[in-house]
């Protein structure tokens, strides 16, 4: 028999192959069905994976004395983690504002937007430092 926490990686495993091929079909098809500059198959992705995320931890929670823990890892860490993380990013901001803690959620929500730019340019510049050794 395997132990919770085995069970719980195959879970979040399984939900994860699920919720990536999911996300790379979504924006093959957006960029299949439009020709744009903006990435639109990542925002429809954002999207409507806060929804859900917002759905799905809605549902489980009214329900989670009936339904085992695995599945709540596979959906809302698997298939919903590796769809987008922005849904959780969109999660911890709701539920830090749910719990009145306004200004932690515009924090969070303000800066991990305008952090994240920065940073995926500082690992741009240490890799193309780091190659350039």
């Amino acid at each position: 028999m395997l132990d919770l926490g085995m069970r719980g990686a195959i879970a979040i495993s399984l939900g994860a192959v699920f919720g990536a091929l999911s996300r790379y079909f979504v924006t093959l098809l957006f960029n299949l069905l439009f020709t744009t500059t903006f990435p639109l198959g990542t925002f429809v992705i954002n999207l409507t994976g806060c929804i859900g995320i917002g759905f799905v931890t809605t549902l489980l929670g009214a329900q989670l004395t009936s339904l085992s823990p695995d599945v709540k890892l596979l959906l809302v860490t698997g298939f919903m983690g590796s769809y987008t993380t922005f849904s959780t990013y969109g999660l911890e901001t709701f539920a830090l504002l749910q719990s009145a803690q306004t200004g932690r959620a515009i924090a969070y929500w303000l800066g991990s937007a305008v952090a994240a730019l920065p940073c995926v340019y500082l690992g741009v510049s240490l890799a193309r430092w780091g190659q350039s050794l």
